[in-house]
């Protein structure tokens, strides 16, 4: 399958490993790779930048297809070295970044100096718009569904992604609630040229990740992940734990008078606990709604093949039915696992 972010990126499938925190080493973002997507690894989860240097050169040990980094730029008075991070990934040879966070505008310049593909994770079309603005090569539309921080907006991907596609001149890819066949279909049906998956992506074999996350996800189901952190306008969509119903009493109490150093317990230093441990009640940990649709742990190559073979069925078989006037044959389960 062919798209314009297989083209950008040089990749053979369009399919994007999301950057995350304490999951995207080396193992996790080669394994992606290999299997013909774009694996990442995530820039601060090395806590200083003579790591992900080290970190990009094992990752290249594993694999000789494309990968890239993912660079979440945080508010000014926690900025990491950024400069630092960038000279690791361009003298690593890194083509591809992902950026997260706060606009990356201020780093564009030595990005794109450094002949480095940005791709910016959005929330809403104004702010894929800037991005597109600013020179960004590609965006990821980051629906209401998706782990992690969804924005303030609220809007699920059936809007947003038609929203995206009406408004961008550059391609984008479509992350949240993405896990299977199903999805991408859905997604380049709205205009998305691939997805981004984080979820996913960490329940599978390879994921370097304690057991017990693994387990929790396919526990889970799409009513188990709560919304923290709105009253600091800083929404952050994670699995349902003791330590996020602690914080949600804390937010029920303080009320608008809330702050971070309210929660700080269930929020800051949560993730080695957590993905390295397996303490699944430290406190709160990104997690998508996708995980109602999340039964397995295969490998990362098995995950892959499998969504792009089911991909071909829906679009030649359940699909085509539906044009080819044979209604019955489109209403048969086009996917053998369902």
């Amino acid at each position: 399958m062919k798209t314009a972010i297989t083209e950008l990126f040089g990749i053979e499938h369009p399919i994007v490993q999301g950057g995350m925190h304490y999951v995207g080493f080396a193992e996790m973002a080669a394994a992606v790779s290999n299997a013909g997507g774009l694996g990442l690894i995530t820039g601060l989860t090395q806590r200083t930048p003579e790591l992900l240097a080290k970190e990009i050169a094992r990752c290249r040990d594993m694999t000789d297809k494309p990968f890239g980094v993912n660079l979440t730029f945080l508010p000014a008075l926690s900025s990491p070295p950024y400069p630092e991070y960038i000279a690791a990934i361009r003298e690593g040879g890194i083509k591809v970044v992902e950026t997260a966070g706060r606009s990356p505008e201020a780093y564009m310049p030595a990005l794109k100096a450094a002949g480095i593909k940005v791709i910016h994770k959005c929330t809403s079309v104004r702010h894929s718009l800037k991005a597109e603005k600013i020179g960004c090569d590609a965006v990821s539309v980051d629906g209401f569904e998706c782990g992690g921080h969804p924005g303030e907006d609220d809007i699920p991907n059936m809007i947003l992604l038609p929203r995206a596609a009406d408004e961008l001149k550059i391609p984008f890819i479509a992350s949240g609630g993405l896990a299977d066949a199903r999805g991408l279909v859905a997604a380049l049906a709205m205009g998305a040229s691939g997805v981004n998956m984080g979820t996913r992506f960490v329940a599978t074999k390879e994921a370097p990740v304690h057991e017990n996350v693994k387990k929790a996800i396919l526990a889970a189901n799409e009513l188990d992940t709560r919304l923290v952190m709105r009253p600091l306008r800083n929404t952050e969509r994670v699995l349902n734990n003791a330590g996020v119903e602690r914080l949600l009493e804390i937010e029920k109490e303080r009320g608008a008078s809330l702050k971070i150093d309210d929660i700080i317990e269930e929020v800051g230093g949560v993730y080695p606990k957590v993905m390295v441990d397996g303490n699944m009640d430290a406190g709160a940990w990104s997690c998508g709604m996708v995980v109602g649709l999340i039964n397995d742990i295969p490998t990362v190559k098995e995950l892959i093949d499998r969504i792009m073979r089911e991909a071909e069925t829906i679009i030649r078989g359940r699909l085509g039915g539906f044009l080819d006037g044979k209604p019955e044959a489109a209403r048969k389960p086009a996917l053998a696992h369902l």
